[in-house]
């Protein structure tokens, strides 16, 4: 088995997230293969200190620091046949390994994931987490919101067969986000099978900042159509309901200034997310639960307007 993993700027969780691979009760052999981008902080000097202090783990280069050109090259240097990608801030369960590859074997899979189990530190995050584990936030995709085993479109991060990457050509660089669903796209149209197992649960972290929230998912949007126009027939009603929110809302709000009832359609969607995130934010601090409306409105309108500007450019 290879833990592949991504590094850039992960000094503060970086040393746990390995330990947490290195302590897996997978019986078998087990190296892990740290892809390094140019980090601002002290990274390097913690991977290091890592592969000084246990053999099994290794680290190559990753000079762009753009994460499918980092899979790509810890792929390419990885030894084993089964690849398990991890996050330089992922904290996997003691068993994930081994629940991982004995479901690949199980239902023939060449990828096998799980849940981003969004989890939060200050109210802020764990605002942003209930709405990335809420449908009324992220839609019904399984990986956030869990579900039924079986055969999905995209999992979270990936335990996959070694001949899979290789029959698809591993990660496309091109795609600086979205690379996840792009890659597994690809491996379900060569005949591969990706198999979402729930009992995978990986704790996310999310973002601290409106900001920072804002950003992410602007690119999620902005990518997000790139990746429709390289493979046509794969948006939906899912990806198309934020940019349709964000047009029909604008429409309203500045028809409303002409036909007042116009107005009705902004303030809906206000009680509407009002209302919701009170619901999904159940049982947190009550500062958290009048912050989730307020995500929620961060991440519709960002992926939204990501998605109606998402340049031309970007296309390959």
């Amino acid at each position: 088995m290879s833990v592949i993993i991504p590094v850039l700027n992960e000094e503060r969780h970086l040393e746990q997230a390995v330990h947490m691979v290195l302590d897996q009760d997978y019986p078998g052999a087990l190296e892990v293969v740290l892809a390094l981008g140019p980090s601002q902080d002290r990274t390097d000097a913690v991977a290091q200190s890592l592969t000084e202090a246990d053999p099994r783990v290794r680290t190559v280069p990753s000079p762009t620091g753009k994460t499918p050109n980092a899979l790509n090259a810890a792929i390419e240097a990885a030894r084993n046949e089964i690849v398990a990608r991890v996050d330089g801030h992922a904290e996997i369960p003691a068993d994930y390994l081994r629940v991982a590859v004995s479901e690949l074997l199980r239902a023939d899979a060449d990828n096998v994931g799980g849940v981003m189990d969004a989890r939060g530190v200050t109210t802020f995050e764990r605002a942003v987490a209930a709405a990335m584990r809420s449908k009324l936030g992220v839609g019904n995709a399984r990986f956030h919101v869990g579900g039924e085993p079986g055969e999905a479109e995209t999992v979270y991060l990936g335990v996959f067969r070694r001949s899979a990457l290789q029959r698809v050509g591993g990660y496309d660089e091109h795609f600086a986000r979205a690379q996840d669903w792009e890659l597994n796209h690809r491996i379900r149209t060569t005949g591969g099978r990706v198999w979402f197992v729930p009992e995978l649960k990986v704790t996310y972290r999310p973002r601290s900042t409106v900001g920072a929230l804002a950003r992410q998912y602007f690119l999620y949007g902005r990518w997000r159509r790139i990746v429709a126009k390289h493979h046509e027939g794969t948006i939906s009603a899912r990806y198309l309901a934020p940019p349709t929110m964000v047009v029909g809302t604008s429409l309203a709000i500045v028809l409303g200034f002409f036909f007042w009832p116009a107005w009705v359609v902004p303030a809906g969607y206000l009680v509407a997310i009002t209302v919701g995130g009170i619901a999904i934010s159940s049982g947190e601090p009550v500062r958290t639960r009048l912050e989730t409306p307020m995500v929620l409105g961060v991440m519709h309108w960002c992926w939204g307007i990501g998605f109606i500007t998402s340049p031309r450019a970007l296309a390959r």
